[in-house]
């Protein structure tokens, strides 16, 4: 295995490369898929039939609660990528806690909003819009649920190999992943949220 010194450890090998290469190939379909989730949202938020609409059933304060918490990951699965690349497995594994901690939590919220929206009568059955919404939201957060498990394994693998080719390796790609979701998220707040409290 040959190993380019000059570079990070997650990006040294040129396995390694084409690793995250693909990764970045992948995150294209992941936009796809988003892509066609709004835009089917777009066309059909107006379709609310005899049910609520979103300038009904949308509260600012757990959509800004969800906000300010996935950012806040963000953040800190930053610190845990450049704490890898400073070779602190401590504060590696620290930040990469609280970023999962985070993403939990996200979750909780979610799923307290979800509940109200049942209770509002906003189901997948309601209309063309709650159909969407729901989707849209669902998609989000199993994807979010998804990143919490790999990030989980993430944090296993670290604290008992350290840093490798393989974990860096991991651990990055994993850091890519959160924050993509973290942007399809700010897409979620401003273009269906906001919008749809105006």
């Amino acid at each position: 295995m040959k190993f380019d010194h000059s570079q990070p450890l997650e990006y040294s090998t040129q396995q390694n490369q084409m690793n995250i290469l693909g990764f970045w190939i992948f995150l294209g379909a992941e936009i796809m898929l988003f892509g066609t989730l709004f835009a089917s949202y777009f066309t059909l938020n107006n379709g609310v039939g005899s049910g609520p609409s979103g300038s009904e059933v949308f509260e600012i304060t757990p959509v800004l609660l969800e906000t300010i918490i996935l950012l806040t990951s963000s953040f800190t699965i930053g610190l845990a990528t450049h704490a890898m690349r400073i070779n602190h497995k401590k504060a590696t594994l620290a930040f990469l806690a609280i970023t999962l901690l985070l993403g939990l939590s996200f979750l909780g919220v979610e799923v307290y909003e979800f509940i109200n929206y049942y209770h509002e009568g906003l189901t997948l059955q309601t209309s063309a819009f709650s159909a969407m919404l729901l989707l849209t939201l669902g998609t989000h957060g199993a994807h979010v649920t998804f990143g919490l498990f790999w990030g989980l394994f993430i944090f296993l693998q670290i604290k008992k190999q350290g840093f490798t080719v393989g974990t860096t390796n991991k651990s990055f790609i994993f850091s890519l992943y959160w924050h993509f979701l973290d942007v399809v998220w700010i897409f979620i707040f401003s273009f269906i949220y906001l919008k749809g409290m105006m």
